[in-house]
């Protein structure tokens, strides 16, 4: 497993000028078909503000397992789940919820149908867009989806957004290429931690990555292997794929509503 020499990574924090420091995690949890104790080991360790899940549970009592996962792991259901297709967002306390919306993209018949768990929230000064995502493993299909994936935060009407999930492609792929366009690649950007999250018993690929539109300032991202609570025990038994940590400064924003409404479960 590729390491990176890192400092430490930067806390959440709110800045005397408004603007945030978030850490955000992407994670494919495989349906919790695994070890569902160990998932939520992991997600607690990073300390997130933001978790960007990928193959939620979609099917019976979908809600139920979302739920017990968030509490597991200190945080709350924002969006997404069997609504979204599987992509799903959780959140912590910190974040001050103003609207949520689930995407079901275009079916292509005899493939898995795909979509968009999205949010806007705001810590403190700052409000952001957010979008989980689970690219096609069909290639035509899969480089559609990245364009709807632009289109989806060029129109949810805020200054800074943020995207995340498995793209099923690397880096030198046709669709992560195109999103990288347009959107800063965070572990390109300032590498932390690992690179490769697939797989976990053998990691070899970078698939799964996290995405901020120009504005953000990236402070490290990677795959998480140092930090206190983490051991490879659970990375391997949680599922098939090692998740993508990233702190980011958020820039205040002056139109942030003060009055939102917060996160329920």
């Amino acid at each position: 497993m590729l390491r990176m020499a890192t400092s430490e990574l930067p806390n959440s924090r709110t800045e005397p000028d408004g603007s945030a420091v978030i850490r955000v995690l992407s994670y494919n949890i495989r349906s919790l078909r695994d070890d569902e104790d160990a998932c939520a080991r992991v997600i607690r360790a990073c300390r997130p503000d933001v978790v960007f899940i990928q193959e939620a549970p979609r099917f019976f009592r979908w809600r139920k397992h979302a739920a017990r996962l968030a509490a597991k792991s200190e945080l709350l259901v924002l969006s997404g789940g069997a609504t979204a297709s599987g992509p799903l967002l959780l959140c912590s306390l910190r974040a001050t919820v103003e609207r949520t919306e689930d995407i079901l993209l275009p079916l292509t018949p005899g493939l898995h149908r795909r979509g968009f768990a999205t949010a806007v929230v705001r810590f403190a000064g700052a409000r952001v867009g957010l979008v989980s995502c689970h690219l096609s493993l069909r290639e035509d299909e899969r480089y559609a989806q990245s364009g709807m994936l632009l289109d989806r935060l060029a129109g949810m009407g805020v200054p800074h957004a943020v995207a995340a999930g498995d793209v099923n492609e690397r880096p030198d792929g046709r669709s992560f290429k195109r999103l990288a366009a347009e959107l800063q690649d965070c572990w390109a950007v300032r590498p932390w931690g690992a690179e490769h999250t697939s797989t976990p018993a053998d990691p070899h690929q970078r698939i799964d990555a996290v995405f901020a539109t120009p504005g953000i300032e990236v402070l490290g991202c990677g795959v998480p292997l140092d930090l206190p609570g983490i051991g490879a025990a659970d990375l391997t038994a949680a599922t098939d794929h090692l998740p993508v940590l990233a702190a980011l400064r958020i820039p205040a924003t002056q139109d942030a509503p003060k009055n939102a409404p917060q996160a329920v479960s």
